[in-house]
């Protein structure tokens, strides 16, 4: 997963191997053409974050961690799909990603995994863990939710690289408006007594992300 030449076929190789392991009822014809579904979503051109380059950067870190999970290939999935419906002017995405994962995987999958899935892809939509989510699920969801969250506690100039990206996708938003939007957006975020639910990313993101939230938030009021 190192390589950009390659990236689409190592993430479409990825892609197979958890599904295969999840389903024997499925043709390598039949993951190629849901995958190329995922491949044309992404690389839709009003994005400019929520891309192929977003889902690889989750997967190398869904590799450091795939061994403290008890489905692993049902986050995996969850994570190719939170993203699939994704358009900027729009409040519903994460509901359309999912049902989109559903249908897109109802006749390979059972109902139980589909509605995993589908209420993993919603919990992304306030990184919250949905309260009827049992013990023993709770740890994925919470992994997945941090892994999502990842890029707010990477290095500044990578953090800073993200926030330009998510200010190319408002590119149909107002300066003034963006900034009050993503300054209350931001500081929701600060308002949690946590931004990530496992020691894991807690320990190791935590600092970094709020310094580079405060720092998004100081150079949006200079706007």
């Amino acid at each position: 997963m190192k390589t950009v030449s390659n990236k689409h076929d190592v993430l479409g190789k990825y892609f197979a191997q958890h599904l295969s392991a999840m389903t024997s009822d499925i043709s390598p014809k039949q993951i190629d053409r849901l995958w190329q579904d995922i491949v044309t979503r992404y690389g839709e051109p009003q994005r400019a974050y929520h891309t192929l380059n977003h889902i690889e950067q989750l997967l190398v870190q869904f590799e450091n961690i795939e061994q403290v999970l008890s489905e692993p290939h049902i986050i995996a999935l969850a994570l190719y799909y939170h993203d699939v419906i994704y358009d900027p002017t729009r409040s519903d995405n994460e509901l359309k990603s999912a049902d989109f994962a559903t249908d897109a995987l109802s006749s390979y999958l059972s109902p139980e995994q589909c509605q995993q899935i589908h209420a993993l892809i919603m919990m992304t939509a306030n990184h919250q863990i949905d309260t009827l989510v049992d013990s023993d699920k709770y740890n994925d969801a919470a992994y997945l939710l941090d892994m999502d969250l990842s890029i707010l506690g990477a290095p500044w100039p990578t953090y800073r690289q993200y926030a330009k990206a998510i200010r190319q996708e408002y590119a149909h938003v107002a300066d003034d408006s963006y900034r009050d939007g993503r300054t209350a957006v931001l500081q929701g975020l600060l308002a949690h007594p946590k931004l990530y639910l496992t020691d894991h990313y807690y320990n190791q993101l935590e600092t970094q992300a709020r310094d580079n939230i405060k720092y998004e938030l100081a150079s949006l009021a200079a706007l």
